[in-house]
């Protein structure tokens, strides 16, 4: 998905929601939007939105002097989200279609994403998820590709929301399946680093736990680690979890499924949907 002229203002607004987790310095504040400014002086509509914030991102911690502004942000949402994990497993696994029930929980924690904001009400997302209709409901081919698949490569999201992934995945691996979980290769915005998903308990529920080895907010192929895009191109199944991997990876030929919640009218507009719809979609 490229970049539109709509997605600068939210750039803008990250780099300054950013700097002001680390520092009250008004004046680094005004250096590092300038900064942010300069770079898109040059910017390419072409590239993917997670491409750009990227860069973005990278001149907060530059300016910053700080590896992971949102590391607080991180570790409070991980800790909330494994509070709620035990009655939403035995919700999930008393539920009359486990899967289909787990993939709901796995998009309700998709609201976890300060990169399209900083105020969700998590717990009313999950009640809302249990009951909410989907925009788009790929499930059959979900299934199909579940039951053709030895292995699956789960693509992460974001730190909290890598809880409500464990529901999807013990799910998956009852099946006797084996899941591959990818996280981010270094802090960016609140995304899942690999410490992040071992808070979150990943390696409890996942097979294997990989690094994308890349610093976007989404899996962004070209800054990615070579041994990432050999499991990439070698997976039989793919689960795309979270919006910035779909604008990263949508249009991509491969055995991708999408699951996220649309979280800005950028996004909606693109695939014809509404702020706040649930979605599973091959794409």
């Amino acid at each position: 998905m490229k970049t539109c002229l709509d997605c600068i203002s939210c750039f803008f607004r990250q780099a300054l929601e950013a700097s002001r987790m680390v520092s009250d310095d008004e004046a680094l504040h005004k250096e590092i939007l300038q900064e942010v400014a300069k770079e898109f002086s040059n910017i390419c509509l072409d590239e993917s939105p997670p491409s750009i914030s990227r860069r973005v991102h990278k001149i907060v911690r530059d300016l910053t002097g700080n590896p992971d502004p949102y590391k607080e942000v991180k570790r409070k949402y991980n800790q909330m989200a494994l509070g709620l994990y035990p009655q939403l497993r035995e919700r999930v696994l008393k539920s009359d279609d486990p899967l289909l029930t787990s993939i709901r929980m796995a998009i309700a924690g998709n609201i976890i994403d300060f990169g399209v904001g900083n105020s969700f009400d998590v717990e009313k997302e999950v009640e809302e998820a249990f009951h909410k209709e989907f925009a788009t409901l790929d499930y059959s081919e979900f299934c199909d590709f579940i039951e053709d698949s030895e292995e699956i490569l789960y693509l992460g999201d974001n730190a909290g929301e890598v809880v409500f992934d464990r529901l999807l995945i013990e799910v998956i691996e009852s099946m006797n399946k084996r899941v591959v979980y990818a996280a981010r290769g270094a802090p960016i915005i609140n995304d899942a680093t690999l410490d992040d998903a071992k808070e979150c308990g990943i390696h409890e529920n996942a097979t294997e736990l990989i690094s994308t080895g890349s610093d976007a907010p989404a899996t962004v192929l070209e800054f990615c680690s070579p041994d990432f895009i050999d499991r990439y191109e070698n997976a039989q199944m793919i689960i795309s979890k979270g919006q910035g991997n779909f604008e990263a990876l949508s249009g991509e030929k491969k055995p991708i499924l999408f699951l996220f919640k649309v979280k800005c009218p950028v996004v909606a507009k693109n695939i014809n949907h509404k702020v706040g719809d649930m979605v599973l979609s091959r794409g």
